[in-house]
């Protein structure tokens, strides 16, 4: 195996039962920092994601998706159902820093596989468990899913104006955010084992997930019982140049609308509109008036004036711009990989930069199975 002694988690390991997005993204930030993470999947079928472009290819099985969220990991291919396969597991157990599952509650305890058994064979083992919605209470059977915690928890409920009807975030907002909650539960309860020598459990969630993203909209509730929606306030706008759209954020200077009416040589609409809550009121106006000036430039004529009188403001760009961006290649957002099945593809690096430790591909995401002898000869326990 490729070295990662200069690593911060170099020496733990984790036994990751976890599939599809939450898990896999929580145990991916583990494994960058240097753990020994070792999915545990189920024989010829493996981690859902797998499957996320259907087809039993090669190609098909290790898709882009699944590449994504799984490099430096190994596979073991496991029949956790059978007495074999519990004992391989209570075997891998005692050599285990970590092991994580995103499950529904008490599917692991039917397998045997409880914290209580667990925490029997090796008391040093944390315990990491990300739900739909929690352990216990109402909604902690129900099937946890990206898009049905959006629309639990309220975030889908705020749309940028009241006029568009709530709609689906495109990307796995909730999944991103929960796995990086697993993957910080995880490394606080490491950190705590060292002072106790005692393993935890760690639950994490995503309606909790999202729930905290909303920490500043929820106390404001409570106070004022008001949504507080960034993206509806007057100054926040957004404007078809030209030649693309453009984002305007009135915000962090004593005056901002002055600034914006300056930007674009327009007469100052703080005169008739000086305070916060007479451009509430005026929105529609105050928006319509600069949009309309806004479309007179280019993005980047716009830009320039608006950035003259420093206006928050940027370029609304696509995916595929992002990715050409120097900015992402300066901050090592992006690696690229051959890989034996899908060629060359570019993935997604590391968001966490640590001094004297880089986040490479030291291991391709594994085919199915593929470390299964390895890792069992390495434990000691061929032949099981």
């Amino acid at each position: 195996m490729t070295d990662t002694s200069n690593l911060p988690l170099d020496g733990v390991r984790v036994l990751d039962f976890t599939q599809a997005e939450q898990g896999p993204i929580g145990t991916l930030q583990l494994a960058d920092f240097g753990a020994d993470v070792i999915k545990v999947e189920r024989p010829g079928v493996g981690d859902l994601s797998r499957h996320t472009v259907g087809g039993t290819s090669l190609e098909a099985t290790n898709n882009p998706t699944y590449v994504a969220m799984n490099r430096n990991k190994r596979s073991m291919e496991i029949d956790t159902k059978s007495e074999a396969g519990k004992q391989i597991i209570y075997g891998l157990i005692k050599e285990m820093d970590v092991v994580v599952n995103n499950f529904r509650p008490g599917v692991m305890d039917k397998l045997g596989f409880s914290y209580e058994k667990l925490k029997e064979i090796n008391p040093r083992i944390i315990y990491a468990a990300a739900t739909g919605y929690g352990p216990v209470g109402p909604y902690a059977e129900r099937p946890g899913q990206d898009m049905l915690a959006q629309a639990l928890t309220g975030v889908m409920a705020v749309p940028a104006d009241p006029s568009i009807p709530s709609s689906i975030y495109p990307t796995a907002l909730c999944d991103y955010t929960g796995g990086m909650h697993l993957c910080q539960g995880i490394m606080a309860a490491l950190i705590g084992r060292d002072k106790t020598g005692l393993g935890r459990k760690v639950d994490v969630c995503l309606y909790d997930s999202m729930i905290h993203t909303q920490l500043q909209e929820a106390a404001y509730w409570s106070k004022y019982k008001q949504v507080l929606n960034w993206a509806a306030m007057p100054l926040a706008i957004h404007a078809e140049a030209k030649d693309g759209p453009i984002v305007v954020i009135g915000a962090f200077m004593p005056n901002p609308l002055q600034n914006m009416c300056a930007a674009l040589e327009i007469d100052d609409l703080t005169v008739p509109y000086p305070d916060m809550a007479s451009q509430i009121k005026n929105k529609a106006l105050i928006q319509d008036t600069l949009r309309k000036e806004i479309a007179k430039y280019t993005m980047d004529e716009a830009l320039a004036r608006l950035e003259g009188q420093d206006v928050l403001c940027s370029k609304v760009r696509k995916l595929s711009e992002v990715m050409d961006d120097p900015q992402t290649k300066i901050n090592n957002m992006l690696i690229d990989i051959d890989h034996p099945i899908l060629g060359k593809i570019t993935t997604v690096g590391c968001p966490v930069h640590i001094s004297d430790a880089p986040v490479t591909t030291r291991i391709m995401a594994p085919q199915l199975g593929e470390h299964t002898e390895e890792i069992l000869s390495e434990l000691g326990l061929a032949g099981n």
